[in-house]
């Protein structure tokens, strides 16, 4: 489903099974936060300063600052498992000077709880220095839920959760449609 992001300024294609977190609590102005609606997957969408590094160096520092967001910035709470660059021609993004794809691993205690959740952690960053700006799109995956943490709970059988191949191809098609939004 094809769903505008910041007032139609960008597009992008999301799973169908999409709720918007906006509807339900407070989101800063450079994000847009989509939730799964059975399952505690969800997919942000921010525009962010540009990191002054080089693009490899750069995801890397996005995903190590999502880590201490995340209360996961020891080696024992956070692993990279693959950085790969996005080759330009499968970018829908026409502004982009390039785009990179990064996976982990995060312990991630939700609302600040004392017990810790292991979260796969996708995330791919475009880089657009023209605009002094990062687009990054995290897509988060839990994939095992402490029995005391609060999002523990059954989840139906039917459910079907993200894919990666869902993730990829939401990336993918983000578009920028009016350049505006960067002032």
């Amino acid at each position: 489903m094809k769903r505008n992001l910041f007032g139609g300024a960008m597009t992008i294609f999301l799973p169908e099974d999409v709720l918007d977190a906006s509807k339900v609590r407070q989101i800063p102005d450079n994000q847009e936060v989509f939730t799964h609606s059975k399952t505690d997957q969800s997919m942000i969408i921010e525009i962010l300063e540009y990191v002054n590094e080089p693009d490899q160096m750069a995801i890397r520092t996005h995903y190590g600052d999502i880590a201490g967001c995340n209360d996961a910035a020891t080696d024992e709470d956070t692993q990279i498992l693959h950085v790969e660059q996005i080759p330009k021609d499968q970018v829908g993004m026409s502004q982009c000077q390039s785009a990179w794809f990064i996976a982990g691993k995060q312990k991630v205690a939700k609302f600040h709880e004392s017990v810790k959740n292991e979260v796969n952690i996708h995330m791919a960053v475009f880089r657009l220095q023209q605009y002094d700006s990062d687009i990054l799109i995290t897509f988060n995956d839990p994939v095992a839920i402490n029995p005391d943490s609060s999002s523990h709970g059954a989840i139906p059988v039917s459910t079907q959760p993200w894919s990666i191949e869902q993730f990829r191809n939401s990336v993918m098609s983000l578009e920028i449609v009016n350049e505006e939004l960067f002032g």
